[in-house]
């Protein structure tokens, strides 16, 4: 099982690292022609005028999806921020409780972020709701990535909960807090 979450956590990130390379070649393609229409036109020639259409909501789209497919990945690997001023100076077994107790509220608020997200997609699908720049992007593409993110980070989060309950931890002696 620890197997097939960690995947799963690693093939989101993977994933959310391909939003930001798309994002990368988008803005790449942009600024490479608006540099090649300024030297053509400083060589008297015609410039290009190409434009990545959509380039800014697109480019939005994509970074949404990969900073939402990426929590649970980060979360797994005990890389996001921890404030743990109070839990580092409890107990072991004290502070696993409440480790198991503060990501099961995280689940629970995650599952609703991702219930909410995930209606509003199928929403957004059925009324074929598309955005409003030059390229309409069906928005429950966005919606449905964003709410997958979450699903996956609900998941991470039980996950650490049961982690932290079984006191199998990741946390312990990880010096992550802050």
């Amino acid at each position: 099982m620890r197997r097939v979450l960690d995947t799963l956590y690693s093939a989101a990130a993977g994933v959310a690292a391909l939003c930001l390379l798309a994002i990368l070649l988008l803005v790449a393609a942009q600024v490479g022609a608006r540099t090649l229409d300024v030297l053509l036109v400083a060589a008297g020639l015609t410039p290009t005028r190409f434009v990545v259409p959509s380039l800014a909501e697109i480019a939005g789209f994509l970074l949404a999806g990969a900073t939402f497919l990426a929590l649970a990945d980060t979360l797994a690997k005990n890389v996001h921020i921890r404030v743990d001023l109070v839990t580092a100076r409890l107990p072991d077994g004290l502070r696993q409780g409440v480790d198991g107790i503060v990501a099961l509220v995280g689940a629970a608020v995650a599952g609703f972020g991702a219930y909410a997200t995930g209606a509003l997609a199928l929403k957004s699908f059925s009324f074929n709701d598309v955005s409003y720049g030059m390229v309409a992007v069906p928005l429950a593409l966005p919606q449905a990535t964003l709410a997958l993110g979450l699903v996956i980070l609900t998941i991470a989060l039980v996950d650490e909960a049961v982690l932290a309950f079984t006191g199998r931890d990741r946390i312990a002696g990880s010096g992550g807090g802050v």
